[in-house]
């Protein structure tokens, strides 16, 4: 607070920050209910033992540690997303987890319903960011 203005906070020396991407933002909403459906969908194949898993294929704890891997991967893809290459990364992701379908077929459905959601979320962010930007 300056002694002129006791009611009013301080700005900022320098430039205000460039608002957050919108591309940004809707890819980590995406991702972070990817979350909540890829700690689901391993517990769901652990407690299910499809056919690789069981007494003759892969041991079933497999299908958590599958579920964590991709856990750790997409916090890590959201922690990037001010890079570039997290938005490739995401593609990847959702190639495999529409891949996990192999494992639960019901995961295709769900693979595809996020693959969806990330498509459009770069679509649509990348075409607000670049409105944004043309209007400032």
């Amino acid at each position: 607070m300056t002694a002129a203005d006791p009611g009013l906070p301080e700005q900022p020396d320098g430039p205000a920050p460039e608002p957050r991407s919108v591309r940004r933002s809707l890819a980590s909403i995406v991702l972070g209910f990817e979350l909540f459906i890829v700690l689901l969908a391993s517990l769901t194949i652990f407690g299910l033992s499809p056919a690789p898993f069981g007494d003759d294929g892969i041991p079933r704890w497999w299908a958590l540690v599958g579920g964590g891997v991709l856990l750790v991967g997409l916090l890590a893809i959201m922690a990037l997303l001010r890079y570039e290459g997290a938005y490739v990364a995401g593609w990847v992701l959702q190639g495999i987890l529409l891949a996990t379908g192999f494992l639960n077929p019901a995961m295709f459905f769900v693979g595809a319903l996020f693959g969806g959601m990330w498509w459009y979320a770069m679509v649509a962010g990348a075409r607000i960011d670049r409105q944004r930007k043309e209007s400032a």
